[in-house]
Order: C-alpha cells, then sequence, then structure tokens
C-alpha cells in the first residue's frame, strides 16, 4: 500500500468523523499515549472549549489509531536479530487474553500481537506475523515457556531454518519492563469491551510507546517531538 493510499484513507476516516482534524488527532494522541480514560479525555476537551460525548473519542480512537499504526510500520526503524519474546495478560470483555511481545535488548520493541490463547498455535502464528514484517532474527529468547519452546522449534524444523533458542528469565526481565510500560496506559481503561476494539486500541497504544522510544524513521532529519511525531503520520 503506497503512502498516497493510506493518507487518502486517513481523510476518509476523519470526513466521516465531522470533527476538526486537530481535535480528532489530540484525543487519539493523548489516549494512546497517557493513562487516560474516554471520560476524562472527555472533560479535559471540555475545558478547551470542545464539548462530545466521551463515546465520540471512543469512535475516533477505533478509527483513527489503526491507520496510525498502519503508516507507522512502514516508517518503523529497522530491527536487529536479536529478540526477547514474552507475553502478558490483557482483560478483554471480562476475560484475560494475551499480549505477544518481542523487544530488543536496548528496550525497542519488536513487534507485538493479541490472541485469545496461549497455546502453541498462538505462538506460532505470532512468530511467523514477526518474521513476515521484520525478517528472520539470528535468536530469540524466552523463558522456560512450553509453547514458545515448540512454537520456535516448529518453525526452525518446516521452514528448514536455524533460529537459536536460549531460555534465560534474567534477559527477559527488559521485556516485562516494557510490559509495564504499555499496561500503565491500560490498566486504567479497566478493560476492554469487545476483542477488535482491543486489538485496534493496543495497536495505537503500542504505535505512541515506539514514537516515544524513537523508532519513527524521520524523514526531514530535524529533531521532533514525540507528539510531533505521532501528528507527522497523518501527512
Amino acid at each position: 500500500m503506497t503512502a498516497t493510499v493510506m493518507i487518502s484513507e486517513l481523510r476518509k476516516v476523519l470526513k466521516r468523523l465531522h470533527y476538526p482534524l486537530e481535535v480528532t488527532l489530540v484525543c487519539a494522541r493523548w489516549y494512546a499515549a497517557y493513562p487516560l480514560s474516554f471520560r476524562h479525555l472527555e472533560e479535559m476537551m471540555q475545558e478547551r472549549g470542545d464539548f462530545f460525548d466521551h463515546s465520540a473519542v471512543h469512535r475516533w480512537a477505533l478509527k483513527i489509531l489503526p491507520v496510525m499504526a498502519a503508516t507507522f510500520r512502514r516508517r518503523k526503524r529497522p530491527v536487529s536479530t536479536s529478540w526477547r519474546m514474552y507475553e502478558t495478560y490483557i482483560k478483554v470483555a471480562g476475560q484475560w487474553k494475551y499480549l505477544y511481545r518481542t523487544v530488543e535488548k536496548s528496550g525497542d520493541t519488536d513487534d507485538f500481537f493479541l490472541t485469545a490463547k496461549r497455546d502453541l498455535a498462538a505462538a506460532r502464528r505470532y512468530l511467523e506475523r514477526a518474521i513476515n514484517l521484520h525478517g528472520l532474527p539470528e535468536k530469540i529468547t524466552i523463558e522456560k515457556s512450553g509453547a514458545n519452546t515448540a512454537a520456535i522449534r516448529s518453525v526452525n524444523g518446516d521452514a528448514c531454518l536455524d533460529i537459536e533458542l536460549r531460555q534465560c528469565k534474567f534477559l527477559n526481565n527488559i521485556v516485562e519492563q516494557a510490559h509495564r510500560a504499555v499496561k500503565r496506559i491500560t490498566d486504567p481503561m479497566l478493560g476492554f469491551k469487545s476483542f477488535c476494539s482491543a486489538q485496534k486500541l493496543i495497536a495505537g497504544i503500542e504505535t505512541m510507546h515506539m514514537v516515544k522510544k524513537g523508532q519513527l524513521r524521520c524523514t526531514n532529519g530535524q529533531p521532533m517531538s514525540a507528539a510531533e511525531q505521532f501528528y507527522s503520520l497523518a501527512f
């Protein structure tokens, strides 16, 4: 998908929302960047003189954040070939789901994936997706997870690959720290209403987290704040 199509897609989304670009983008960014509920954002925007219901902010986030996340993937800095993989819990519609994530030793995020189950099939699906997006890693570090171990070995065997598997809890502490950074945003939300909305909103939260860590490849070469980088995804 070309950059022109992506911008056109966002313009169509914003046109259907019938609100100024500045208002919708600010709400989407604040929701993805800070531990705020939609009702918090409604109150904050009222202080600025913008009056709308918190459900409108929810609709804007669901429409805008997936488009921004897709644009970010095209402009993301390359990742290393040494991954640290782990999963954490996310509550969706009153049930625990699983957010798989891989990070580099520097703490930068390689990839993420929300799944309903934590088993061999889910771990393998995540690995195949990450490899398709970012290329083949040289090694993956995990804890002693049977599903993750089996997934890496099955990918190696079926595709005749030679990804090195390391099992070390100490080396995966950096992934747990990355989990906490994301869950500081999701925990105040008290869970997502549906799996589909959780996927879209978490994609935006993860994107904003990666922007803050400097993982966006800026084309103009000028230093930009995290907010400016996020807004640049719209143009």
